[in-house]
Protein backbone atom coordinates (compact mmCIF):
# COMPACT_ATOMS: atom_id res chain seq x y z
CA UNK A 1 0.00 0.00 0.00
CA UNK A 2 2.86 2.35 0.89
CA UNK A 3 4.43 1.73 -2.50
CA UNK A 4 1.16 2.53 -4.31
CA UNK A 5 0.88 5.80 -2.36
CA UNK A 6 4.34 6.89 -3.39
CA UNK A 7 3.53 6.24 -7.07
CA UNK A 8 0.35 8.31 -6.91
CA UNK A 9 2.24 11.17 -5.27
CA UNK A 10 4.84 11.08 -8.04
CA UNK A 11 2.16 11.28 -10.73
CA UNK A 12 0.61 14.29 -9.03
CA UNK A 13 3.95 16.08 -8.85
CA UNK A 14 4.72 15.29 -12.49
CA UNK A 15 1.32 16.62 -13.57
CA UNK A 16 1.91 19.82 -11.62
CA UNK A 17 5.31 20.22 -13.26
CA UNK A 18 3.87 19.71 -16.74
CA UNK A 19 1.12 22.23 -16.03
CA UNK A 20 3.73 24.69 -14.80
CA UNK A 21 5.85 24.24 -17.92
CA UNK A 22 2.82 24.58 -20.15
CA UNK A 23 1.88 27.84 -18.51
CA UNK A 24 5.45 29.21 -18.83
CA UNK A 25 5.65 28.57 -22.58
CA UNK A 26 2.74 30.81 -23.52
CA UNK A 27 3.51 33.12 -26.45
CA UNK A 28 4.31 36.74 -25.36
CA UNK A 29 1.75 39.39 -26.03
CA UNK A 30 2.15 41.28 -29.29
CA UNK A 31 3.47 44.87 -28.85
CA UNK A 32 0.78 47.48 -28.72
CA UNK A 33 0.57 50.55 -30.90
CA UNK A 34 2.60 53.38 -29.28
CA UNK A 35 0.57 55.95 -27.40
CA UNK A 36 1.52 58.75 -29.83
CA UNK A 37 0.62 56.67 -32.89
CA UNK A 38 -2.47 55.19 -34.44
CA UNK A 39 -2.04 51.82 -36.09
CA UNK A 40 -3.91 49.68 -38.55
CA UNK A 41 -3.11 46.17 -39.63
CA UNK A 42 -0.11 47.25 -41.74
CA UNK A 43 0.53 50.96 -41.04
CA UNK A 44 1.38 53.35 -38.21
CA UNK A 45 0.77 57.11 -38.10
CA UNK A 46 2.67 58.94 -35.34
CA UNK A 47 1.96 62.55 -34.34
CA UNK A 48 3.84 64.82 -31.90
CA UNK A 49 6.08 61.98 -30.78
CA UNK A 50 9.18 62.92 -28.76
CA UNK A 51 11.27 60.00 -30.01
CA UNK A 52 11.09 57.12 -32.43
CA UNK A 53 8.89 54.55 -30.62
CA UNK A 54 10.57 51.50 -29.16
CA UNK A 55 8.13 48.99 -30.68
CA UNK A 56 5.28 48.54 -33.12
CA UNK A 57 2.69 45.83 -33.69
CA UNK A 58 3.76 43.10 -36.12
CA UNK A 59 2.94 43.51 -39.78
CA UNK A 60 3.69 47.24 -40.00
CA UNK A 61 5.03 48.01 -43.46
CA UNK A 62 4.23 51.73 -43.61
CA UNK A 63 5.36 54.32 -41.04
CA UNK A 64 4.44 58.01 -41.04
CA UNK A 65 5.83 60.52 -38.53
CA UNK A 66 4.51 64.09 -38.49
CA UNK A 67 5.23 67.08 -36.24
CA UNK A 68 7.79 65.20 -34.19
CA UNK A 69 9.46 66.87 -31.21
CA UNK A 70 13.06 66.08 -32.25
CA UNK A 71 15.33 67.54 -34.94
CA UNK A 72 18.02 64.85 -35.26
CA UNK A 73 17.72 61.23 -36.32
CA UNK A 74 20.87 59.46 -35.08
CA UNK A 75 22.68 56.37 -36.27
CA UNK A 76 20.69 53.17 -35.92
CA UNK A 77 17.50 55.04 -35.10
CA UNK A 78 15.41 52.12 -36.46
CA UNK A 79 17.84 49.35 -35.48
CA UNK A 80 15.79 48.31 -32.42
CA UNK A 81 12.65 47.87 -34.52
CA UNK A 82 13.43 44.40 -35.80
CA UNK A 83 9.88 43.95 -37.09
CA UNK A 84 10.44 46.91 -39.42
CA UNK A 85 13.03 45.11 -41.49
CA UNK A 86 10.24 44.57 -44.03
CA UNK A 87 9.19 48.25 -43.89
CA UNK A 88 8.41 49.41 -47.41
CA UNK A 89 7.19 52.95 -46.82
CA UNK A 90 8.49 55.64 -44.48
CA UNK A 91 7.17 59.18 -44.37
CA UNK A 92 9.11 61.54 -42.08
CA UNK A 93 7.65 64.77 -43.34
CA UNK A 94 6.39 68.16 -42.15
CA UNK A 95 8.81 68.19 -39.23
CA UNK A 96 11.86 70.17 -38.15
CA UNK A 97 14.39 67.43 -38.90
CA UNK A 98 17.77 69.12 -39.44
CA UNK A 99 20.29 66.29 -39.18
CA UNK A 100 20.39 62.67 -40.26
CA UNK A 101 23.08 60.14 -39.48
CA UNK A 102 24.72 58.38 -42.40
CA UNK A 103 23.36 55.10 -41.01
CA UNK A 104 19.83 56.26 -40.20
CA UNK A 105 18.23 53.76 -42.58
CA UNK A 106 20.61 50.86 -42.03
CA UNK A 107 18.74 47.55 -42.04
CA UNK A 108 15.67 48.77 -43.93
CA UNK A 109 16.47 46.66 -46.96
CA UNK A 110 12.91 46.47 -48.21
CA UNK A 111 12.21 50.18 -48.14
CA UNK A 112 10.70 51.28 -51.46
CA UNK A 113 9.12 54.64 -50.57
CA UNK A 114 10.83 57.32 -48.48
CA UNK A 115 9.68 60.87 -47.85
CA UNK A 116 11.78 63.45 -46.02
CA UNK A 117 9.84 66.37 -47.44
CA UNK A 118 9.11 69.65 -45.68
CA UNK A 119 11.81 69.40 -43.04
CA UNK A 120 14.74 71.70 -42.33
CA UNK A 121 17.48 69.66 -44.00
CA UNK A 122 20.34 71.64 -45.52
CA UNK A 123 22.61 68.70 -46.30
CA UNK A 124 22.47 64.92 -46.31
CA UNK A 125 25.34 62.68 -45.17
CA UNK A 126 27.24 61.01 -47.97
CA UNK A 127 25.96 57.51 -48.69
CA UNK A 128 22.68 57.98 -46.79
CA UNK A 129 20.68 56.00 -49.35
CA UNK A 130 23.32 53.32 -49.87
CA UNK A 131 21.48 50.59 -47.87
CA UNK A 132 18.21 51.20 -49.74
CA UNK A 133 18.69 48.75 -52.60
CA UNK A 134 15.06 48.65 -53.76
CA UNK A 135 14.12 52.29 -53.26
CA UNK A 136 11.72 53.38 -55.99
CA UNK A 137 10.34 56.70 -54.70
CA UNK A 138 12.13 59.47 -52.79
CA UNK A 139 10.72 62.85 -51.84
CA UNK A 140 13.12 65.57 -50.65
CA UNK A 141 11.01 68.60 -51.50
CA UNK A 142 10.51 71.46 -49.07
CA UNK A 143 14.02 71.46 -47.59
CA UNK A 144 16.53 74.32 -47.62
CA UNK A 145 19.44 72.52 -49.24
CA UNK A 146 22.79 74.28 -49.33
CA UNK A 147 24.36 73.29 -52.63
CA UNK A 148 28.05 73.14 -51.77
CA UNK A 149 30.48 70.26 -51.52
CA UNK A 150 28.22 68.58 -48.95
CA UNK A 151 25.64 67.76 -51.64
CA UNK A 152 27.99 66.90 -54.47
CA UNK A 153 27.54 63.20 -53.72
CA UNK A 154 23.77 63.71 -54.01
CA UNK A 155 24.21 65.19 -57.48
CA UNK A 156 26.08 62.03 -58.54
CA UNK A 157 23.52 59.77 -56.86
CA UNK A 158 20.56 61.48 -58.55
CA UNK A 159 22.23 60.97 -61.91
CA UNK A 160 22.67 57.24 -61.32
CA UNK A 161 19.58 56.18 -59.36
CA UNK A 162 16.52 54.53 -60.88
CA UNK A 163 14.28 55.89 -58.11
CA UNK A 164 11.66 58.51 -58.89
CA UNK A 165 12.68 61.80 -57.24
CA UNK A 166 10.58 64.98 -57.68
CA UNK A 167 12.59 68.13 -58.42
CA UNK A 168 14.63 69.45 -55.48
CA UNK A 169 15.97 73.02 -55.46
CA UNK A 170 18.96 74.79 -53.94
CA UNK A 171 18.32 77.43 -51.28
CA UNK A 172 21.97 78.53 -51.06
CA UNK A 173 24.59 79.69 -51.88
CA UNK A 174 23.56 82.67 -53.96
CA UNK A 175 25.05 81.44 -57.24
CA UNK A 176 22.98 78.22 -57.09
CA UNK A 177 19.85 79.63 -55.46
CA UNK A 178 16.71 78.31 -57.19
CA UNK A 179 18.54 75.80 -59.37
CA UNK A 180 17.52 72.17 -59.48
CA UNK A 181 20.01 69.95 -57.73
CA UNK A 182 19.55 67.31 -60.42
CA UNK A 183 20.70 69.80 -63.06
CA UNK A 184 24.01 70.54 -61.33
CA UNK A 185 27.19 68.81 -62.46
CA UNK A 186 30.25 67.69 -60.54
CA UNK A 187 32.29 70.39 -62.29
CA UNK A 188 30.10 73.04 -60.62
CA UNK A 189 31.78 72.26 -57.30
CA UNK A 190 35.35 72.97 -56.24
CA UNK A 191 35.60 70.45 -53.43
CA UNK A 192 39.33 69.78 -53.33
CA UNK A 193 41.15 71.91 -50.80
CA UNK A 194 44.51 71.48 -49.14
CA UNK A 195 46.16 71.51 -45.75
CA UNK A 196 49.76 71.86 -44.60
CA UNK A 197 50.31 69.48 -41.68
CA UNK A 198 53.52 68.99 -39.68
CA UNK A 199 55.23 65.90 -41.08
CA UNK A 200 58.61 65.93 -39.32
CA UNK A 201 60.17 67.99 -36.55
CA UNK A 202 63.94 68.50 -36.39
CA UNK A 203 65.59 68.94 -32.97
CA UNK A 204 67.50 72.10 -33.84
CA UNK A 205 67.19 75.76 -34.77
CA UNK A 206 68.34 76.93 -38.17
CA UNK A 207 68.54 80.07 -40.30
CA UNK A 208 68.65 78.60 -43.79
CA UNK A 209 67.37 75.52 -45.61
CA UNK A 210 68.06 74.31 -49.12
CA UNK A 211 67.00 71.08 -50.85
CA UNK A 212 68.75 69.37 -53.75
CA UNK A 213 69.13 66.07 -55.59
CA UNK A 214 72.48 64.35 -56.01
CA UNK A 215 73.31 60.84 -57.24
CA UNK A 216 69.64 59.85 -57.16
CA UNK A 217 69.07 60.90 -53.55
CA UNK A 218 67.20 63.87 -52.08
CA UNK A 219 68.97 66.06 -49.53
CA UNK A 220 68.26 69.03 -47.28
CA UNK A 221 70.94 71.22 -45.77
CA UNK A 222 70.49 73.53 -42.77
CA UNK A 223 72.67 76.33 -41.38
CA UNK A 224 72.78 75.90 -37.59
CA UNK A 225 74.69 78.80 -36.00
CA UNK A 226 73.99 77.59 -32.44
CA UNK A 227 75.38 74.09 -32.89
CA UNK A 228 78.17 75.19 -35.21
CA UNK A 229 77.20 73.00 -38.15
CA UNK A 230 76.10 73.10 -41.71
CA UNK A 231 73.99 69.95 -41.36
CA UNK A 232 73.13 67.75 -44.34
CA UNK A 233 70.15 65.40 -44.11
CA UNK A 234 69.20 62.69 -46.61
CA UNK A 235 65.72 61.40 -47.39
CA UNK A 236 65.16 57.79 -46.31
CA UNK A 237 62.99 56.12 -48.96
CA UNK A 238 62.12 53.27 -46.59
CA UNK A 239 61.23 55.15 -43.41
CA UNK A 240 60.01 58.15 -45.44
CA UNK A 241 61.75 60.70 -43.21
CA UNK A 242 64.91 62.79 -43.28
CA UNK A 243 67.85 61.41 -41.34
CA UNK A 244 71.22 62.90 -40.51
CA UNK A 245 73.88 62.38 -43.18
CA UNK A 246 76.93 64.62 -42.73
CA UNK A 247 77.92 67.80 -40.84
CA UNK A 248 80.28 70.53 -41.98
CA UNK A 249 81.78 72.26 -38.97
CA UNK A 250 81.07 75.96 -39.03
CA UNK A 251 81.61 78.56 -36.31
CA UNK A 252 78.71 80.78 -37.30
CA UNK A 253 77.00 79.54 -40.46
CA UNK A 254 74.25 81.80 -41.80
CA UNK A 255 73.77 80.06 -45.14
CA UNK A 256 74.66 76.66 -46.61
CA UNK A 257 74.15 76.62 -50.36
CA UNK A 258 74.62 73.48 -52.52
CA UNK A 259 76.07 74.06 -55.99
CA UNK A 260 75.99 71.26 -58.57
CA UNK A 261 78.77 71.95 -61.06
CA UNK A 262 80.21 69.65 -63.75
CA UNK A 263 78.60 66.60 -62.16
CA UNK A 264 80.09 67.33 -58.75
CA UNK A 265 78.64 68.71 -55.53
CA UNK A 266 79.98 71.81 -53.81
CA UNK A 267 78.73 73.44 -50.62
CA UNK A 268 79.12 77.18 -50.14
CA UNK A 269 79.17 77.89 -46.40
CA UNK A 270 78.69 81.56 -45.53
CA UNK A 271 79.80 82.51 -41.99
CA UNK A 272 79.58 85.65 -39.90
CA UNK A 273 82.96 85.01 -38.33
CA UNK A 274 86.09 83.28 -39.53
CA UNK A 275 85.44 83.79 -43.22
CA UNK A 276 83.28 81.87 -45.68
CA UNK A 277 84.38 78.72 -47.48
CA UNK A 278 83.62 76.34 -50.34
CA UNK A 279 83.61 72.57 -49.79
CA UNK A 280 83.61 69.73 -52.32
CA UNK A 281 82.00 66.35 -51.80
CA UNK A 282 84.29 63.35 -52.17
CA UNK A 283 82.97 59.80 -52.55
CA UNK A 284 86.00 57.91 -51.23
CA UNK A 285 85.93 58.36 -48.37
CA UNK A 286 82.53 60.08 -48.23
CA UNK A 287 83.15 63.55 -46.83
CA UNK A 288 83.12 67.30 -47.54
CA UNK A 289 86.59 68.74 -48.08
CA UNK A 290 87.33 72.47 -47.97
CA UNK A 291 88.83 73.57 -51.28
CA UNK A 292 88.55 77.35 -51.22
CA UNK A 293 88.19 80.44 -49.01
CA UNK A 294 86.02 83.38 -50.01
CA UNK A 295 87.80 86.73 -49.97
CA UNK A 296 86.96 88.44 -46.66
CA UNK A 297 87.85 91.87 -48.07
CA UNK A 298 84.78 91.58 -50.29
CA UNK A 299 82.41 89.51 -48.15
CA UNK A 300 82.48 90.69 -44.54
CA UNK A 301 78.99 89.95 -43.25
CA UNK A 302 77.21 87.49 -45.58
CA UNK A 303 73.47 87.07 -45.25
CA UNK A 304 72.34 85.06 -48.28
CA UNK A 305 73.77 82.94 -51.10
CA UNK A 306 72.23 82.16 -54.49
CA UNK A 307 73.43 80.24 -57.55
CA UNK A 308 72.45 80.71 -61.19
CA UNK A 309 73.55 80.01 -64.76
CA UNK A 310 74.33 82.73 -67.31
CA UNK A 311 75.35 82.20 -70.93
CA UNK A 312 76.27 78.59 -70.17
CA UNK A 313 78.43 79.43 -67.16
CA UNK A 314 77.83 78.87 -63.43
CA UNK A 315 77.83 81.72 -60.90
CA UNK A 316 77.00 82.27 -57.29
CA UNK A 317 76.25 85.48 -55.42
CA UNK A 318 76.76 86.44 -51.78
CA UNK A 319 74.56 89.26 -50.42
CA UNK A 320 76.70 91.20 -47.93
CA UNK A 321 74.98 93.19 -45.17
CA UNK A 322 78.00 95.01 -43.73
CA UNK A 323 78.70 98.70 -44.25
CA UNK A 324 82.19 98.04 -45.54
CA UNK A 325 81.52 94.99 -47.72
CA UNK A 326 79.69 94.58 -51.01
CA UNK A 327 77.47 92.01 -52.61
CA UNK A 328 79.73 89.94 -54.83
CA UNK A 329 79.34 87.59 -57.81
CA UNK A 330 81.66 84.59 -58.29
CA UNK A 331 82.16 82.55 -61.47
CA UNK A 332 83.11 78.90 -61.87
CA UNK A 333 86.35 78.58 -63.88
CA UNK A 334 86.66 74.80 -63.96
CA UNK A 335 88.73 74.38 -60.83
CA UNK A 336 87.03 76.79 -58.46
CA UNK A 337 84.81 79.85 -58.03
CA UNK A 338 86.57 83.18 -58.40
CA UNK A 339 85.49 86.79 -57.92
CA UNK A 340 83.75 88.16 -60.99
CA UNK A 341 82.02 91.39 -59.94
CA UNK A 342 81.17 93.52 -56.92
CA UNK A 343 77.69 95.05 -56.73
CA UNK A 344 75.93 97.64 -54.65
CA UNK A 345 78.73 98.70 -52.27
CA UNK A 346 77.78 100.26 -48.94
CA UNK A 347 74.12 99.33 -49.29
CA UNK A 348 73.97 96.55 -46.67
CA UNK A 349 72.21 94.02 -48.90
CA UNK A 350 70.45 91.17 -47.14
CA UNK A 351 68.87 89.21 -49.99
CA UNK A 352 68.96 88.75 -53.77
CA UNK A 353 66.76 87.14 -56.40
CA UNK A 354 67.83 86.08 -59.90
CA UNK A 355 65.09 86.20 -62.55
CA UNK A 356 64.32 86.71 -66.22
CA UNK A 357 62.56 89.97 -67.07
CA UNK A 358 61.56 90.49 -70.68
CA UNK A 359 63.83 87.63 -71.69
CA UNK A 360 66.88 89.22 -70.05
CA UNK A 361 68.63 88.09 -66.84
CA UNK A 362 68.24 90.41 -63.86
CA UNK A 363 69.15 90.56 -60.20
CA UNK A 364 67.04 92.25 -57.55
CA UNK A 365 68.92 93.17 -54.37
CA UNK A 366 67.02 94.01 -51.19
CA UNK A 367 68.50 96.05 -48.37
CA UNK A 368 67.55 97.00 -44.83
CA UNK A 369 68.64 100.59 -45.52
CA UNK A 370 67.94 101.24 -49.23
CA UNK A 371 65.10 100.60 -51.71
CA UNK A 372 65.43 97.39 -53.76
CA UNK A 373 67.76 97.79 -56.72
CA UNK A 374 67.52 95.96 -60.05
CA UNK A 375 70.58 95.02 -62.10
CA UNK A 376 70.44 93.83 -65.70
CA UNK A 377 72.94 91.44 -67.25
CA UNK A 378 74.99 92.92 -70.07
CA UNK A 379 76.11 90.17 -72.43
CA UNK A 380 78.66 92.43 -74.07
CA UNK A 381 80.30 93.39 -70.77
CA UNK A 382 79.49 90.04 -69.06
CA UNK A 383 78.49 91.99 -65.98
CA UNK A 384 75.41 93.22 -64.19
CA UNK A 385 74.58 96.87 -64.78
CA UNK A 386 72.35 98.97 -62.54
CA UNK A 387 68.93 99.28 -64.18
CA UNK A 388 66.33 100.71 -61.80
CA UNK A 389 64.74 100.77 -58.40
CA UNK A 390 61.39 98.99 -58.24
CA UNK A 391 59.89 100.89 -55.30
CA UNK A 392 60.68 103.54 -52.75
CA UNK A 393 60.45 101.05 -49.87
CA UNK A 394 63.26 100.52 -47.42
CA UNK A 395 63.43 97.68 -44.90
CA UNK A 396 62.80 95.01 -47.55
CA UNK A 397 64.02 91.85 -45.85
CA UNK A 398 63.57 89.48 -48.77
CA UNK A 399 62.54 89.58 -52.42
CA UNK A 400 61.09 86.62 -54.34
CA UNK A 401 59.56 86.34 -57.79
CA UNK A 402 56.96 83.93 -59.14
CA UNK A 403 54.96 83.35 -62.31
CA UNK A 404 51.20 82.92 -62.67
CA UNK A 405 49.70 82.30 -66.11
CA UNK A 406 52.90 83.54 -67.76
CA UNK A 407 52.76 86.82 -65.82
CA UNK A 408 55.72 87.82 -63.66
CA UNK A 409 55.18 88.94 -60.05
CA UNK A 410 57.55 89.98 -57.28
CA UNK A 411 56.95 89.93 -53.54
CA UNK A 412 58.81 92.32 -51.24
CA UNK A 413 58.53 91.35 -47.58
CA UNK A 414 59.11 93.86 -44.77
CA UNK A 415 59.69 93.59 -41.04
CA UNK A 416 57.96 96.85 -40.09
CA UNK A 417 55.40 97.70 -42.78
CA UNK A 418 53.19 95.72 -45.14
CA UNK A 419 54.65 93.43 -47.76
CA UNK A 420 53.97 94.27 -51.39
CA UNK A 421 53.07 92.26 -54.48
CA UNK A 422 54.19 93.85 -57.76
CA UNK A 423 53.34 92.80 -61.31
CA UNK A 424 55.53 93.31 -64.35
CA UNK A 425 53.61 95.27 -66.98
CA UNK A 426 54.43 97.97 -69.52
CA UNK A 427 58.17 97.60 -68.85
CA UNK A 428 57.85 98.31 -65.13
CA UNK A 429 56.80 96.75 -61.84
CA UNK A 430 53.38 97.92 -60.66
CA UNK A 431 52.07 97.39 -57.14
CA UNK A 432 48.90 95.27 -57.12
CA UNK A 433 48.48 94.09 -53.51
CA UNK A 434 49.65 94.67 -49.95
CA UNK A 435 49.84 91.95 -47.31
CA UNK A 436 50.09 92.52 -43.54
CA UNK A 437 53.46 91.15 -42.48
CA UNK A 438 54.67 92.80 -39.27
CA UNK A 439 57.71 90.90 -38.05
CA UNK A 440 58.32 89.12 -41.35
CA UNK A 441 61.86 88.30 -42.44
CA UNK A 442 61.10 85.49 -44.90
CA UNK A 443 58.78 85.02 -47.86
CA UNK A 444 58.50 82.03 -50.15
CA UNK A 445 56.23 81.61 -53.19
CA UNK A 446 55.72 78.01 -54.29
CA UNK A 447 53.31 75.93 -56.30
CA UNK A 448 51.91 72.43 -55.86
CA UNK A 449 50.01 71.20 -58.89
CA UNK A 450 47.81 74.06 -60.07
CA UNK A 451 47.88 75.85 -56.71
CA UNK A 452 50.10 78.89 -56.23
CA UNK A 453 50.96 79.71 -52.63
CA UNK A 454 52.87 82.38 -50.76
CA UNK A 455 54.06 81.91 -47.19
CA UNK A 456 55.01 84.93 -45.07
CA UNK A 457 57.00 84.22 -41.93
CA UNK A 458 56.56 86.19 -38.71
CA UNK A 459 58.63 86.71 -35.57
CA UNK A 460 55.61 87.87 -33.57
CA UNK A 461 52.73 85.55 -34.47
CA UNK A 462 51.76 82.66 -36.72
CA UNK A 463 53.24 82.57 -40.20
CA UNK A 464 50.60 83.06 -42.86
CA UNK A 465 49.99 80.95 -45.93
CA UNK A 466 48.17 82.59 -48.85
CA UNK A 467 46.55 80.96 -51.89
CA UNK A 468 46.38 82.68 -55.26
CA UNK A 469 42.87 83.41 -56.52
CA UNK A 470 42.85 83.30 -60.31
CA UNK A 471 39.61 85.25 -60.56
CA UNK A 472 40.75 88.33 -58.65
CA UNK A 473 44.46 87.77 -59.39
CA UNK A 474 45.28 88.27 -55.71
CA UNK A 475 46.45 86.20 -52.78
CA UNK A 476 43.78 85.25 -50.25
CA UNK A 477 44.44 84.08 -46.66
CA UNK A 478 44.48 80.29 -46.56
CA UNK A 479 46.13 78.89 -43.42
CA UNK A 480 48.26 79.81 -40.41
CA UNK A 481 51.45 77.87 -39.66
CA UNK A 482 52.79 77.57 -36.14
CA UNK A 483 56.46 77.90 -36.95
CA UNK A 484 58.50 80.26 -34.76
CA UNK A 485 60.56 83.01 -36.43
CA UNK A 486 61.20 81.31 -39.78
CA UNK A 487 64.19 82.52 -41.76
CA UNK A 488 63.89 80.41 -44.91
CA UNK A 489 61.67 77.89 -46.68
CA UNK A 490 62.26 75.23 -49.30
CA UNK A 491 59.98 72.85 -51.20
CA UNK A 492 60.78 69.21 -51.94
CA UNK A 493 58.69 66.62 -53.80
CA UNK A 494 59.69 63.03 -53.08
CA UNK A 495 57.96 59.64 -52.94
CA UNK A 496 54.59 61.18 -53.73
CA UNK A 497 54.91 63.76 -50.95
CA UNK A 498 55.16 67.53 -51.28
CA UNK A 499 57.12 68.82 -48.29
CA UNK A 500 57.65 72.44 -47.24
CA UNK A 501 60.69 72.81 -45.00
CA UNK A 502 60.80 75.78 -42.63
CA UNK A 503 64.05 76.88 -40.96
CA UNK A 504 63.19 78.32 -37.53
CA UNK A 505 65.49 80.75 -35.72
CA UNK A 506 63.77 80.43 -32.33
CA UNK A 507 62.19 76.97 -32.34
CA UNK A 508 62.31 73.56 -33.96
CA UNK A 509 62.86 73.39 -37.69
CA UNK A 510 59.80 71.78 -39.31
CA UNK A 511 58.73 69.93 -42.42
CA UNK A 512 55.10 70.35 -43.49
CA UNK A 513 53.33 67.99 -45.87
CA UNK A 514 50.92 69.37 -48.45
CA UNK A 515 47.76 67.26 -48.24
CA UNK A 516 44.76 67.35 -50.55
CA UNK A 517 41.37 67.15 -48.83
CA UNK A 518 38.12 66.20 -50.59
CA UNK A 519 35.38 68.17 -48.84
CA UNK A 520 32.67 66.18 -50.60
CA UNK A 521 33.85 62.98 -48.91
CA UNK A 522 32.94 64.12 -45.41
Amino acid sequence: MAELGRRRLGLVCLSALLLSLAGGSRAPKAPRCPATCSCTKDSAFCLDTKAIPRSFPPGIVSLTMVNVAFSTIPEGAFAHLHLLQFLTKTFIENNDIQTLSKFTFRGLKSLTHLSLSNNNLQQLPRGLFGPLDVLTDLDLRGNAFRCDCGVRWLVDWLEQTNASVPAVYCAAPFEFQGRRIGELAARDFDCITADLAVYQSFPFRSVSVETYEFNGDQFATFAQPDSGFCAVYVWDHVELVFRGFRNITSRSAVYCKPALVDGGLHMIVAQLFGGSHIYRWEEAPQRFVKIQDIDTSRVRKPNFVDTFRLDGERYFLVADSSKAGSTSVYRWTGNGFYAHQSLHPWHRDIHADFLEVGGKPHLILSSAAQPPAVFQWSRSQKQFVFWAQISDLADVQMVRHFWVSEVLYVCLTRFIGDSRILRWEAQQFVEVQTLPSRGSMAVFPFSVGQRQYLVLGSDFSFSRLYLWDHLTRRFLPFQELNVVAPRAFSLLSVDGKDLLLAASFKGRTLAYQHLLVDLSAR
